[in-house]
């Protein structure tokens, strides 16, 4: 047990669960100095963001009373698509072990009509987050898993000796176990991969009926498996299968039994409550006032139902109850047709802090190309490369793209970065297509280059509308 501080400027004890606590390792600079390696500019997001993961692990250093009343200060990012929203959410998502779950808001309904309860939202999360341990207690008991299934496999390689009512001879033993040893180092030099061994497998078969349902068959509550053992596939089976198969069949038995499950959904539900975070997309699509008729009624309806959940509720999900009090949301939206203001207010006020996120001009364009770690240069030489095809972009293309990408924004909708795969795509289309037998295997793409490629796209607008 940790002891607590008596006051907020005595030391604290690291928390608990230090294996995973990645939030511990990452300051807010160095949380914005990963996100740099991805996303180009937004940095006023980036820093709302970095605070909000940081102030996770500092909450959990607060004495526990005062701990349960520091809520977090949910986040919206407003701002037009392609500018980095979801890209901020899938890069925190790799820097924290923090359950994480990306959703769109448009999924749900109000209840009542036919779709998806936003309670759903925690129970996914629950679900992520139960993979997420798993797969930590998983890695914690893989030596012994191995150890175990090594012998299992040699028990079916070289059945064990009987006992008689007489103690085995030792001549027999010792060379029972010589041969063991000697099938053991063939096992691990993998001479004995292509040998076939018989296993017991369960039988796996289809429910003989469907289970009709807004939230799905694993939200249905009771599982219908637990109630009655073996109805959906507990018997076993014997089958031949060749050694490693036979292995990987084994190990995963082994790791299944060493791992408590009920220590794992426990650790699972202390994580989601107290480190979950929540990145709901597409907030603008369900804000709308109710006017009496259309889809406006379902949309306040789905403000009002999640209003409890961002808020702090206890919802039940097959793991057992988990309160949302201190799960982070990070609402985003482009906010183009409805703004902030058409949310109810209850629900505004549950996302204090407003961050926006300017759109992108040619000199982002041209960094977004060739500057972060999955750049879209790096993406096309290396997939070219695999071909045998070396491509060399030069900076003045790299430029024209970069203007061609701006002036299309500008001149129809604007869609951000993504507008660059589009005419990257189309820039690289024809030596995509002839890479297996092009000639030469080195090809330089300068500005005259991507301006014969995109010549008649860019002289018809008409045609610019529906290609770029």
């Amino acid at each position: 047990m940790i002891s607590l501080p008596k006051s907020l400027s005595d030391p604290v004890e690291k928390p608990r669960d230090k294996d995973r606590d990645r939030e511990a390792e990452l300051t807010p600079q160095e949380i914005v100095a990963e996100l740099d390696k991805y996303i180009i500019g937004q940095k006023a997001a980036k820093k709302a963001v970095a605070i909000a993961l940081r102030n996770r692990y500092r909450r959990r250093l607060v004495p526990p009373d005062l701990a349960d009343e520091i809520t977090p200060k949910n986040i919206l990012m407003i701002g037009p698509t392609g500018v980095g929203k979801t890209e901020i959410s899938r890069r925190l998502a790799k820097l924290t072990a923090s359950p994480f779950l990306k959703i769109e808001a448009s999924k749900f309904t109000e209840v009542g009509y036919v779709g998806r309860d936003v309670e759903s939202i925690v129970r996914d999360l629950v679900r992520m987050s139960v993979d997420l341990v798993r797969q930590e207690k998983t890695g914690e008991v893989r030596i012994k898993a191995e150890a175990n299934a090594e012998e299992k496999l040699l028990d079916l390689l070289l059945p064990p000796l009987r006992r008689r009512e007489n103690n085995v001879p030792d001549e027999e033993a010792q060379r029972f176990q010589e041969t063991r040893e000697k099938l053991r180092r063939q096992l691990r030099d993998g001479l004995l991969e292509e040998r076939q061994v018989e296993i017991e497998v369960k039988e796996r078969m289809s429910p003989p009926f469907e289970i009709f349902s807004n939230s799905g068959v694993e939200e249905i509550g009771i599982q219908i498996q637990e109630i009655i053992p073996g109805f959906l596939g507990g018997k076993t089976k014997k089958r031949k299968v060749k050694v490693h198969e036979a292995r990987e069949h084994l190990l995963d038995e082994e790791e299944r039994r060493l791992v408590d499950m009920d220590q794992v959904a426990r650790l699972a539900i202390e994580r989601v409550e107290n480190s979950g975070i929540v990145f709901l997309d597409e907030l603008d699509k369900i804000a709308g006032r109710e006017s009496g008729h259309g889809p406006e009624v379902s949309r306040e309806g789905v403000q009002r139902d999640l209003l409890p959940i961002v808020e702090g509720t206890t919802v039940h999900t097959r793991y057992g109850l988990v309160k949302t009090d201190h799960i982070l949301f990070v609402g985003a939206g482009a906010f183009n047709v409805a703004k902030p203001a058409d949310l109810i207010p209850e629900l505004q006020g549950r996302f204090p802090i407003r961050v926006e996120l300017t759109s992108l001009n040619k000199d982002d364009f041209v960094r977004i190309l060739t500057e972060p770690e999955n750049a879209l240069v790096k993406q096309y030489r290396a997939l070219l490369a695999t071909e045998g095809v070396t491509i060399d972009i030069t900076q003045d293309a790299v430029d024209e793209i970069a203007q061609v990408a701006e002036d299309v924004n500008r001149e129809t909708e604007d869609i951000g970065a993504r507008r660059l795969h589009t005419i990257m795509e189309k820039v690289i289309e024809e030596i995509s297509f002839k890479a297996p037998n092009i000639k030469p295997k080195t090809i330089t793409i300068d500005r005259a280059y991507v301006r014969g490629s995109l010549k008649d796209i860019v002289k018809n607008a008409d045609l610019k509308r529906f290609i770029l």
